[in-house]
């Protein structure tokens, strides 16, 4: 088959590869439609480098139709059309029956120290084969996939794997009171998704902070009170919320934030080290551009809430503790539980689009166009905010 392959910082390819098969029971082989780019491969793509091997393959927001499955599967048959949820989870253990799939102690990466594992996200995760591919193995299949109708296009249910779990647990871990504030920092395909997921819930006032042009415009549309980010930011959005600041804040932005060159900088390094002496530092010690969080710290109102979705690997990062303590800051983070948030969020997609699932992708392309669409959207050009794959 036909996938993309990690090749070395800033470098991915679309090679031939052997066709997944059938390996335990409980596996189901799926035939992809579409496959989503996501803020978080762009990660791999340059500052997690040392967790990457050669000939990996990237992508982790599949959907498309079942072709074969193990002996222990009974939920699904060939031919059924599923969303594959981007974590890999038993649906059994402890973790699982919390609503916390992404802490699957069946599928947790114990020689890393991390939660369960997930598709197509390096050797921190455990290396599993992803989704910006022709055919996929989905270990748990008899947990995990996710039915959804036949008929409407993929753009309908695709963002279930992904996108749309990530913002809603967001938005939820948020906590904003009805009718009150939030501001979401970064407005890529999670941070927009964010701003309509918690205007459907009922926010008074949703603010969206990005420095992209195009990304300010499409948020504006849908409603948003939109602020190009500078130092003035922070007492514009006061000014509007009593002077206090926003209830919540959700940063949809993580370690690779605008600004601090000198990080920026270091990041580009560690990425040129040799694997374990890159991993070492990065897991050791501060990497990540902190410019959002440090946003999200002075601008939520005292007592409100901190929602961090976007992605932050150093974990020797420096926190301003006294101002968190004093300001009595409550901060809630994690990988989506995308099974979790599945029935609150299915509802809407077999409805009126509340959500504008249809015309959220800014690009669809065929997978040989990968290689391009990485570097497009590391750069945001040409006004790329979600890009969909089809092999």
């Amino acid at each position: 088959m036909r996938a993309l392959t990690w090749q070395g910082p800033r470098d991915v390819r679309v090679e031939t590869v052997p066709d997944p098969t059938i390996e335990e029971p409980t596996d189901a082989i799926i035939r992809i439609t579409s496959s989503g780019l996501c803020g978080s491969d762009l990660h791999l793509y340059e500052v997690m480098a040392p967790f990457m091997r050669e000939g990996d393959i990237l992508g982790h927001e599949p959907m498309g139709v079942v072709e074969a499955v193990g002996d222990a599967v009974t939920t699904l048959r060939p031919g059924d059309r599923v969303v594959v949820p981007f974590n890999i989870a038993c649906g059994h253990c402890f973790m699982c029956v919390q609503g916390l799939q992404a802490q699957c102690e069946t599928t947790q990466v114990r020689e890393t120290g991390m939660g369960g594992r997930l598709f197509g996200y390096s050797s921190l995760y455990g290396s599993v084969p992803g989704a910006q591919a022709e055919y996929l193995r989905v270990p748990h299949a008899d947990y995990g996939p996710i039915k959804v109708p036949k008929g409407p296009p993929d753009d309908r249910f695709v963002y279930l794997s992904d996108v749309l779990a990530t913002a809603w647990q967001a938005v939820r871990y948020a906590a904003v009171p009805p009718g009150g504030s939030l501001a979401v920092l970064g407005l890529g395909p999670i941070g927009d998704m964010c701003c309509r997921v918690a205007q459907h819930l009922g926010a008074g006032q949703v603010f969206g902070v990005d420095v992209v042009p195009e990304r300010l415009s499409r948020a504006a549309r849908r409603g948003v009170t939109t602020f190009h980010f500078d130092e003035d930011t922070v007492d514009a959005i006061r000014d509007l919320t009593d002077g206090r600041g926003p209830d919540a804040i959700i940063d949809a932005v993580g370690m690779e934030a605008h600004g601090s060159p000198i990080t920026r900088t270091a990041q580009r390094l560690t990425a040129l080290l040799p694997s374990k002496a890159g991993a070492a530092l990065i897991t050791t010690a501060g990497v990540d551009r902190l410019t959002a969080l440090h946003t999200a710290i002075t601008l939520v109102r005292r007592g409100g809430t901190i929602s961090l979705s976007g992605v932050y690997g150093g974990i020797a990062d420096p926190l301003p503790m006294l101002t968190l303590f004093d300001k009595q800051v409550q901060i809630r983070m994690g990988q989506a539980n995308v099974r979790r948030w599945v029935d609150e969020i299915l509802p809407l997609l077999t409805d009126d689009d509340p959500l504008g699932v249809d015309s959220f992708a800014t690009h669809r392309l065929p997978l040989a166009e990968a290689p391009y669409a990485y570097a497009a959207f590391q750069h945001k050009d040409n006004g790329m905010v979600k890009t969909l794959f089809h092999p």
